[in-house]
């Protein structure tokens, strides 16, 4: 089942705290997931895009009042944003009735930051999960599996398509409906029609640096109204700035965030790459590869530790530095598209500037093996 591996956190969850908001992009299973919940628990499921559904809401306390015995699963919450002031009236009568937990499951389409506000009036009542795609330890080892989810990309219904057409003709509907239906909710005022230029611009720039002046000129824009519109699309869970490391070290520093489209299947889409064989000819497989490696080890880290890159001005660089809690420390990982794991001479000076506690390489093969004395060893993407 789709969900599989983040479902017990939900359910955890459930039996800690009275709502649970699930937050990730759109076909990522998020309702998949909550209708398996629902089906277990007894629960209400309501979808607050079906007008329906809403209008069961229009005296929202009266009605949920109803179900206060059972967990009731509000779908799409960023439509009606209003709720939560509700949701915290009816926890509190809940909790001196002595029901104190698993009272809602919320599900969302956009960022915890920027969902968090809206359920302020919820603190220390209400816990975050965020639900990924897939990623490679979800497909199974089945040859070519990790290949064709980096073609395809990670949402389940363009993974699972039956042909590599199909599958790019489910992604450019993807993008479509995210042009049309969210950015006039999320960002209104925001053309629809720039914002895609401006997102196939970012996949043409995949991991590099940002440079809003630059993106700007290209769509007659200004440079602040580029940076509010990668705001939406990192708001969206669609793009992902990562950050540079901050160290004193004395060494000049690059201060500009990586800018990567999050979901390679996409990234393919917007610039028009059908296949494994246009994808080798493309100047953006390296950056591909990278962008894809890195969701996957994020998707997977457990704890949400800070994830950054080092960069500087002299040419060292570490593509992603994880900051892990506890005793797990710092480690350091260099991403490599090609069968050989020998990291640059960038990579070790790097390493020898920030300390990392690991190091690691991951490319393209299939074997793990030490790389270097201080390398712990070299890690394959299968």
């Amino acid at each position: 089942m789709i969900g599989r591996r983040i479902k017990p956190h939900v359910t955890e969850a459930l039996d800690r705290q009275a709502a649970v908001a699930l937050i990730g992009p759109r076909q990522v299973g998020k309702t998949t997931l909550a209708q398996d919940i629902a089906e277990e628990r007894g629960a209400l499921y309501l979808d607050l895009e079906d007008t329906n559904d809403r209008e069961k809401l229009a005296s929202p306390a009266l009605f949920l009042k109803q179900y206060e015995d059972r967990l009731v699963v509000l779908d799409v919450i960023h439509r009606v944003p209003e709720l939560f002031q509700t949701l915290r009236g009816l926890i509190h009568q809940g909790r001196r009735k002595g029901k104190r937990t698993g009272r809602f499951l919320i599900l969302g389409s956009a960022s915890i930051d920027w969902l968090r506000p809206s359920g302020e009036s919820l603190a220390g009542r209400i816990e975050y999960v965020e639900m990924e795609p897939l990623d490679v330890t979800e497909v199974g080892g089945r040859e070519g599996a990790s290949d064709q989810l980096w073609i395809r990309g990670e949402f389940p219904d363009s993974y699972l398509a039956k042909s590599d057409q199909d599958s790019l003709k489910l992604r450019k509907n993807f993008m479509r409906a995210y042009l049309e239906r969210d950015v006039p909710q999320f960002g209104p005022g925001i053309p629809a029609e720039t914002l895609g230029r401006l997102w196939t611009m970012l996949a043409h720039g995949q991991g590099t640096l940002m440079n809003a002046s630059r993106l700007a000129a290209g769509l007659s824009l200004t440079a602040p109204t580029v940076t509010k519109y990668i705001d939406l699309l990192a708001v969206l869970l669609l793009v992902r700035r990562l950050q540079p490391l901050h160290a004193n070290i004395g060494k000049r520093l690059v201060k500009s965030p990586k800018v990567y489209v999050r979901d390679s299947g996409l990234v393919h889409a917007l610039l028009g790459i059908g296949d494994y064989n246009e994808l080798a000819g493309h100047p953006v497989i390296g950056a591909s590869w990278e962008g894809f490696v890195i969701e996957n080890l994020l998707s997977v880290v457990p704890d949400r530790p800070s994830a950054s890159f080092y960069r500087t001005s002299a040419g060292a660089e570490i593509d992603l530095v994880l900051d892990l809690p506890g005793r797990a420390g710092r480690w350091a990982i260099e991403i490599k598209r090609a069968l050989s794991a020998k990291p640059g001479k960038g990579f070790y000076q790097a390493c020898e500037d920030i300390q990392p506690d690991k190091s690691f390489v991951v490319y393209a093969g299939t074997e793990r093996y030490p790389v270097s004395e201080g390398m712990t060893q070299s890690v394959s993407s299968t």
